[in-house]
């Protein structure tokens, strides 16, 4: 034992030692790059970097949490000036040490965080964890008795939208080399499990956190009792949904913590989590706030924000040049979306890491954290393109970070990493065929009915509103009082909601396709489409409930055979008074209830327990009068998404159906395959509750 506490002071030390060589020589190349700065000999850097630790020490505990408020509302610039104002107080205090300003003592904060982290990263020492784990474990000691113990853990790390067999190819290409490590060793397992007939993140963490994703249809559906469109990025609409959904004995419901989700999971303790954020009653972490206060947390986060978005706009450039197809247009890529994708990616990734760090010193029992970066740049790049495999590449390190704060939390934990579900490729719906499914559709009811859609916009701007609800709604009043005035014109009771996201009632706006006026058509004649990548859902508005297909065909003459017959187009879901849910093909038909064939199998290409999803789909109160979507081809491995999307999920075909589940090896599972979200939670909270 005495050996061991030796060997482990003598590494601290010789860590320490590199370390402060990496910042010594960070500041002799920032001598050398700003002419506000001069150091006069190796030995002034040695000590002006002991003396800017030591000011870090002893001021900035206190100086950092009067500024609480302005380093909130700045998004941490107050951090980083306070960084460099003590950065200016060494310059005073050690003789051949003279930087002319605040503004040189900044940007000395910033290039010495860059510059470390370069050299750190070729030295493979990870400073900034190190400095986490140190600072958090004194915090968490500091809010509560921390009782160590031997009874394990869980963490719970979803991938937002990584297939299985994208992994498997991306650990073999060098990309995952955490999660490879882990397999090669044999200290965990790798599995598939297969989706809901709704392949998208709200039914996904609905089923994996409560258990129940009942009538859950779609990313965006029509609610007919409230006659308008709702989405699941709708905070509004979450909090009645998991009420819905959850038993009350959810995944983490025994003193867990949810970071980053879009649902609970009946956690006490939550951070950025969707369905909760307007609920006061519920405990929001202090470290949102207490993200922006360390003095080089900010510094490197916005120099890695700065850097991706960078990165986006090179990247976009250079698939242009090299004619790459499929690729989404600049409306689609440029704007403000590099911005989108820094917060996704950077932002987000840091804070939950951050509150997991947290969350380990603290020995909480579970904590489930989303990670949704590689789906938002898959979903403009494409699944398998080298800027969204560079995204998972940053995952996976943070994994070896949490890897190695687990060594000094005071309780053992599993690592299970999963994703909620996958994603498909190809070029979009509209790219191949030089139409929406709301303009077809259009086309087909011969312009007589107001065909009405979704707003143009997807999760990214959710998990900004989410974040910046957050901060509103943070329990210091000091900070959401002024956060909340300054945003106080795009938010509803508390919700910020910044882009064009919002529930729509039918028949007001977002109008297409028409050719006559408004008095040429049908009356109560709207038509809702809307989308969820290859998943379209079509709701007519003639009857108070759904429609049958007698009614449709009635109603809306050639509209359903037009679909079928479309080459874009898979297959048509739809209901039978007298034969009850029919799948249509532009070959054949599938009656569900029996089994029965006439012509090809429509579902061929679709999975083997297709048939099963869309039964249980059929029978949801807010099914649509049709499920289409678009086809797929297993040879090419494409298909095409309604949504402006290269890399695309929300129904069957292909691996969006397909994500994974990578768990510790002494844990139990069945080596049946799990169909449905909620086997999964079954298999997840078994584990939970026997721990």
């Amino acid at each position: 034992m005495k050996d061991g506490k030796q060997r482990h002071l003598l590494r601290f030390i010789a860590r320490a030692l590199v370390i402060w060589c990496i910042q010594v020589a960070s500041l002799a190349i920032m001598a050398w790059l700003l002419s506000g700065l001069r150091v006069d000999g190796v030995w002034t850097a040695v000590v002006a970097v002991g003396v800017i630790a030591l000011l870090n020490a002893l001021l900035w505990p206190l100086l950092s949490y009067l500024i609480l408020p302005f380093a909130v509302l700045t998004l941490g610039l107050a951090s980083l000036a306070l960084n460099g104002a003590l950065i200016l107080l060494a310059g005073s205090l050690v003789d051949g040490f003279q930087i002319d300003g605040l503004g040189t003592a900044v940007l000395l904060a910033l290039g010495l965080t860059a510059i470390n982290g370069i050299l750190g990263s070729l030295l493979n020492i990870d400073d900034d964890s190190a400095w986490y784990r140190n600072v958090l474990r004194r915090q968490m000691r500091r809010r509560q008795d921390v009782v160590p113990t031997e009874e394990p853990g869980f963490l719970f790390l979803e991938f937002d939208g990584l297939a299985r067999p994208v992994l498997e190819r991306a650990m073999a290409q060098g990309y995952a080399p955490t999660l490879r490590r882990w397999l090669e060793t044999g200290s965990h397992r790798l599995v598939g499990w297969e989706t809901d007939l709704s392949s998208q993140t709200s039914a996904s963490q609905a089923g994996i956190l409560h258990g129940n994703n009942d009538n859950i249809p779609a990313f965006r559906w029509y609610d007919r009792a409230a006659g308008e469109i709702v989405s699941s990025s709708n905070p509004r609409l979450l909090p009645r949904l998991e009420g819905v959904v959850s038993d009350g004995n959810g995944l983490l419901v025994a003193e867990g913590a949810s970071r980053g989700n879009m649902f609970s999971g009946d956690a006490p303790h939550v951070m950025n989590t969707a369905s909760t954020m307007l609920d006061r009653s519920r405990f929001h972490t202090a470290d949102f706030g207490a993200f922006f206060l360390h003095p080089y947390n900010f510094s490197r986060t916005l120099l890695l924000t700065v850097w991706e978005i960078v990165l986006e706009m090179w990247q976009f450039r250079r698939a242009r040049r090299k004619g790459a197809y499929p690729l989404l247009d600049r409306a689609h890529r440029g704007g403000i979306y590099p911005l989108l994708r820094a917060v996704t990616t950077v932002l987000m990734r840091e804070l939950n890491l951050y509150t997991l760090l947290g969350d380990v010193y603290a020995g909480v029992p579970a904590a489930y954290a989303t990670f949704v970066g590689y789906d938002e740049v898959a979903h403009h790049s494409g699944v398998e393109s080298e800027d969204a495999l560079d995204v998972l590449a940053k995952l996976d390190r943070q994994l070896a970070r949490l890897e190695t704060a687990l060594r000094e939390a005071p309780r053992p934990y599993h690592l299970v990493v999963l994703s909620d579900h996958g994603q498909t490729g190809g070029a979009t719906f509209k790219q191949r065929y030089g139409l929406t499914l709301e303009d077809l559709v259009c086309q087909l009811a011969r312009n007589r009915y107001r065909v009405q859609g979704d707003v143009d916009v997807h999760e990214d701007w959710g998990h900004v509103n989410v974040m910046l609800t957050e901060a509103v709604q943070h329990d210091r009043g000091a900070v959401s009082k002024p956060l909340g005035q300054i945003l106080r014109s795009r938010s509803t009771e508390g919700q910020v909601a910044l882009g064009p996201e919002r529930a729509i009632p039918v028949g007001q706006d977002q109008v297409s396709g028409a050719a006559g006026s408004a008095g040429e058509w049908e009356p109560g004649s709207t038509i809702v489409v809307l989308a969820s990548g290859n998943l379209g859902l079509v709701y007519g508005t003639r009857t108070p409930g759904r429609a049958t297909l007698e009614v449709i065909e009635a109603y809306y003459p050639g509209l359903l055979d037009g679909l079928a017959q479309h080459e874009g187009i898979g297959f048509v879901l739809v209901h039978s008074e007298t034969e009850g849910p029919l799948v249509i093909g532009g070959g054949g038909r599938h009656y569900l209830d029996d089994g029965r064939l006439e012509g090809e199998d429509p579902l061929a290409n679709f999975g083997p327990n297709a048939a099963r999803h869309l039964q249980r789909y059929d029978g949801f109160a807010d099914a649509p009068d049709l499920y289409v979507s678009s086809f797929y081809d297993p040879e090419t491995g494409e298909g095409a998404a309604f949504e402006e999307q290269i890399g695309f999920h929300g129904g069957l075909g292909g691996p969006q159906t397909q994500p994974f589940l990578l768990f510790p090896s002494i844990l139990p599972l069945a080596d049946e395959l799990l169909v449905g979200a909620a086997a999964l939670h079954r298999v997840l909270k078994g584990w939970v509750s026997k721990r």
